[in-house]
């Protein structure tokens, strides 16, 4: 039977960014996926904020241009209250080409991914996979999504609050308009949450998402539903049309997130702003904190290491957009939501946008946590 370190289920970001930075501290690391390439069935949009392009090195070839200007629209599509940043606040990227590039840092740093190898369960060491032999591991990172399988076996805590959304993704010719982020709030096409149209001069992505108990007829006829009432900003495509689509955890980080056996990472920990929806600059976050768990408990077996993998003290520091969150789940009318959207015409409702759209708190700065692992060593 193989025998490794780490086995890491998930080729998405949150696990190949882990598999980077623990296979870079010689640990011998698996990393396998079920699909066949793990650039193939995406589901985020790609929406890189600031903070992120601040403190990540991320491929600039893969970037698209810089967003400054957001619009915030009522149902009625009129009026919307713009907001306009001094500076560049989102970048949408070429995620299939970040995916590899990611797999590519992580087999240069020493994993090893295997593709089209499903996980089926873990017990007592042993992992059983479909498409290849068990391996037993000494550790597990549960980097399966929304609903991660891994945190199931590992008896840790399961998302339960989730939105669905759905979203074409095309071509378009340059100059039809200024790089722009469109937001509807329109309970009649996404329930609980936003339509979206983002236009970097490049791309277009077009989607909705809400509370899937909400939704009658199905997130795709929304889509289609909010593409036929004009979705502000989107221009026709100029190329082929892709679809992406799926679960979004919005309950907040999990508490608990690790065992001696393993730990979560990504969605499957529920790192993603339980506001905005935005998952990519947490889950960037969360792996750098889980890595450094990882490693400091493999290489002393001292379980106080993993209480830093903390999700009750993470989740502490989301009070405000967990209530934010509640609010906008409560808006259930086209009248609620024309009525919400007036409110942010006004200077503090101006404010409270641009704090949560321009500002710096996507997720909780793990830093201090990494500072006294360090200080451990």
């Amino acid at each position: 039977m193989r025998r490794v370190d780490v086995l890491v289920v998930g080729a998405g970001l949150a696990g190949l960014h882990t598999a980077r930075l623990l296979a870079r501290r010689d640990l011998n690391v698996l990393v396998i996926d079920r699909r066949r390439s793990p650039d193939a069935g995406i589901r985020t949009t790609g929406i890189f904020v600031r903070r992120t392009l601040d403190d990540f090195d991320l491929p600039e070839h893969l970037l698209g241009p810089g967003i400054r200007d957001v619009l915030l629209y009522p149902p009625s599509r009129r009026s919307p209250v713009r907001l306009t940043s001094h500076r560049d606040e989102y970048r949408v990227a070429d995620m299939p080409g970040v995916y590899r590039y990611a797999r590519r840092a992580a087999e240069a740093a020493g994993a090893e991914v295997l593709p089209g190898v499903r996980y089926v369960g873990a017990r007592a060491g042993v992992v059983t996979l479909e498409g290849a032999e068990p391996v037993a591991a000494r550790f597990v990172v549960g980097a399966d999504g929304a609903r991660s399988h891994v945190a199931r076996d590992l008896g840790l805590d399961v998302n339960r609050r989730f939105l669905v959304g759905a979203e074409l993704v095309h071509a378009i010719t340059p100059g039809t308009g200024g790089p722009a982020f469109h937001c509807v709030l329109d309970p009649r096409v996404a329930p609980g949450y936003l339509g979206w149209v983002v236009d970097d001069g490049r791309q277009a992505h077009v989607g909705v998402a809400g509370d899937p108990r909400a939704m009658r007829t199905g997130v795709r006829h929304l889509l289609d539903a909010f593409l036929a009432d004009g979705a502000p900003g989107h221009a026709p495509p100029a190329g082929p049309v892709e679809r992406r689509g799926g679960p979004i955890p919005v309950g907040g980080v999990l508490r608990r997130l690790a065992c001696p056996y393993g730990l979560l990472v990504g969605d499957a920990a529920g790192a993603v702003s339980p506001l905005t929806a935005g998952g990519l600059d947490p889950c960037l976050r969360l792996s750098e904190l889980a890595a450094a768990v990882v490693a400091g408990y493999l290489r002393t077996g001292d379980q106080e290491v993993l209480r830093r993998y903390d999700g009750g003290a993470l989740r502490a520091r989301f009070r405000g957009r967990l209530l934010l969150r509640r609010a906008l789940a409560g808006v259930r009318t086209a009248a609620a939501a024309e009525a919400a959207v007036g409110l942010l015409r006004g200077r503090a409702g101006r404010a409270l946008a641009a704090r949560v759209l321009f500002g710096d708190g996507s997720f909780p700065d793990v830093r201090a946590g990494l500072a006294d692992l360090a200080a451990t060593r």
